[in-house]
């Protein structure tokens, strides 16, 4: 099916901001019916206030084996290169950060559980990508929720008859008619597998990959063309400061914890995309695509 992706430029979010309104006055004027609206989560996750501050996490000694041993050894010399991962992340993991790194896998330890620890990054949805200073994003509760309540809302505000999706940039991966990720909660039909070990099986047999749809309201979209969409989107969104927290400090010429809000600022950020169908594409209602 042919669609058209066009993503929308807003200042920076904030904890205790109104996504609601946020999203209506991004979108507002711009929409037809049937169109879609892709929301990324982190956005999102951030005006729900789902950031900690990792710089007050007292690390366990498990966090700290995980962040010298795993992380320097496992990922730096065997895990990276079976993944096929950029030679920059490579050197990246082998001097990998003890102290912040430790309190990083404390906190995926916590809220995520121990095979997600194990990721490299992004673990189990916890993401300091876009954030400042040593604040990571959780994943959230219930993403499908919170896409009902966004569709509501537009809905009555605009009076226009629209689908939302919330999107995650960490990949599904597909063999067949197969969809799995490591990221927890993902859309009906893409399968969550054994935390880290799902990336790895994707990365080292270099399956199809693609961003991952967390949660859909207002239609029912196969899941191959949800998977496409979401990965369309993510280009178009881009990665505002940067894809790592490596990527953010280097643009800024700061440690890893030293990405400013006001930094932050400064970038385009993107976290709100319209999606348009062509021909008989639109999507109404429950209808099936």
């Amino acid at each position: 099916m042919d669609f058209s992706v066009e993503a929308i430029k807003t200042d920076y979010w904030m904890p205790g901001d109104s996504y609601l309104d946020r999203i209506l006055n991004a979108v507002n004027g711009r929409i037809s019916d049937g169109d879609l609206i892709v929301v990324s989560e982190k956005a999102l996750s951030i005006c729900e206030g789902l950031v900690i501050d990792e710089s007050k996490i007292k690390p366990s000694l498990l966090a700290y084996l995980i962040a010298r041993f795993w992380m320097r050894i496992i990922w730096g010399y065997f895990l990276g290169r079976i993944c096929h991962l950029k030679r920059e992340n490579i050197e990246r993991l082998r001097k990998y950060p003890v102290r912040e790194g430790a309190a990083h896998k404390e906190v995926a330890l916590k809220y995520a559980g121990f095979l997600h620890a194990l990721m490299w990054g992004s673990e189990g949805g916890i993401d300091g990508s876009n954030l400042p200073y040593a604040y990571v994003s959780l994943p959230l509760k219930n993403p499908q929720n919170i896409a009902e309540r966004i569709k509501q809302h537009i809905e009555n505000k605009t009076g226009r008859r629209i689908a939302v999706m919330i999107i995650d940039t960490d990949k599904t991966y597909s063999i067949g008619g197969l969809h799995f990720t490591h990221r927890p909660k993902p859309l009906k039909g893409i399968y969550t597998l054994f935390g880290f070990i799902a990336y790895v099986v994707g990365r080292a047999l270099r399956l199809k990959r693609r961003s991952t749809p967390l949660a859909l309201a207002g239609a029912e979209i196969d899941i191959n063309l949800a998977l496409d969409i979401a990965e369309a989107v993510n280009k178009a969104m881009g990665s505002g400061a940067g894809l790592t927290v490596w990527d953010m400090a280097e643009r800024f010429g700061v440690d890893l914890s030293g990405v400013t809000l006001n930094m932050l600022k400064s970038v385009k950020h993107k976290p709100i995309a319209i999606v348009r169908f062509g021909g008989k594409g639109k999507i109404l209602g429950s209808h099936k695509i």
